[in-house]
């Protein structure tokens, strides 16, 4: 077991813990690099997907698990990313700029929708946020001359320094180099004050207020940065999916957002990662087993959905920390091997720094 010793301030708020991260994560990067050198193109797709919806679940995961405001809309999000994208390319802008313009446009929104729902919390802001993305679905359906409506939106090839960005290879990398930057940027936005901030918003809004913390400002900050990053997503899922139609929008989609936070584990940008691979990869399982599963289940209508929200449930119920969590217990118990206690896993009650002398 590895035992942190640290002499000064700048070790506790480094990126890196100590020189195994770097060696581990160094490794992860070069294996994620030579994927599609060893997989077929239908797994390179998929992978791309996954960094795609990582990038989303980060962006969420920066406003639920950080800031602690709950968002049903984040689809609307996505799709303002994606159908700037897609229009800002057909009328020749390179796409080294239209990818930053969909982020910043879709900011903007974020911050739009953010500032009048600054005094709402919990289940009300949530509808707030499910009414927005009805709103945003109802603009692509009837915002012909833009969007395309119904008849929908083909997606123009972009090109990098001469190179087309286009199939499994091409979405792959750009997606793993977007992701990347995003966890960069996360990272060290959340060791920054702001960061700081967030967080004591989250752990009480009241205890923040009274340190100085200017709620309405970082609360519409964070829904900036948030919707920024997902419509960062949404632009690299246009060219995922090479269509777009607004119906691909819908609360579905800002469902399996919310399930990526949730199953991945609150307040881990790492359980964002581990909880879009679960969601991504949950259907194409699905896809496998359907036809062997018993009583003719697998043709039962809904079934994904319903799939969804039962481990959403089970989740809370039994392992509130996610897939990170679960990391955590496992990497604690061969560390600590044989010197692990049953009752060190066990879970326990947690509590809000600001709670805990209640």
């Amino acid at each position: 077991m590895r035992y942190l010793f640290r002499t000064n301030y700048q070790q506790d708020i480094r990126a890196w813990r100590h020189g195994g991260d770097v060696f581990w994560y160094g490794l992860l990067i070069v294996m994620v690099l030579i994927i599609p050198f060893i997989l077929g193109e239908f797994y390179v797709g998929e992978m791309g997907g996954v960094f795609i919806f990582a990038i989303a679940g980060v962006g969420l995961m920066l406003l639920v698990g950080y800031t602690g405001l709950i968002s049903l809309g984040h689809a609307a999000f996505l799709g303002i990313g994606a159908y700037t994208n897609s229009v800002l390319l057909a009328q020749g802008v390179p796409f080294l700029l239209t990818l930053p313009a969909a982020g910043l446009l879709t900011a903007f929104f974020g911050a739009a929708i953010g500032r009048p729902t600054l005094r709402m919390s919990g289940l009300y802001l949530a509808i707030a946020t499910l009414a927005f993305g009805s709103i945003v679905g109802t603009v692509f359906q009837k915002w012909n001359a833009v969007t395309g409506g119904f008849d929908g939106f083909a997606v123009p090839t972009p090109y990098v320094f001469g190179f087309s960005v286009e199939g499994a290879t091409g979405v792959y990398y750009t997606s793993f180099a977007v992701l990347v930057f995003v966890l960069w940027l996360s990272v060290n936005l959340l060791r920054s004050p702001m960061g700081r901030a967030m967080v004591a918003i989250r752990d009480s809004e009241v205890s923040a207020q009274s340190m100085g913390i200017h709620l309405a400002k970082y609360k519409t900050l964070a829904f900036a940065i948030s919707a920024g990053i997902t419509g960062l997503a949404g632009a690299l899922f246009a060219h995922y999916v090479r269509f777009l139609a607004p119906d691909a929008f819908d609360v579905l989609l800002s469902v399996q957002f919310v399930t990526i936070v949730f199953v991945g584990g609150l307040g881990s940008l790492r359980g964002a990662v581990l909880g879009s691979i679960f969601v991504r990869l949950l259907p194409q399982a699905i896809a496998i087993v359907r036809d062997d599963l018993p009583f003719g289940i697998g043709r039962l209508p809904g079934l994904e959905p319903s799939l969804f929200g039962l481990v959403l449930v089970l989740v809370i119920l039994f392992q509130p920390g996610g897939m990170n969590g679960l990391w955590l217990k496992t990497k604690l118990w061969f560390q600590a091997y044989p010197f692990m206690r049953q009752s060190s896993g066990r879970r326990q009650k947690s509590y809000a720094r600001s709670e805990r002398l209640r």
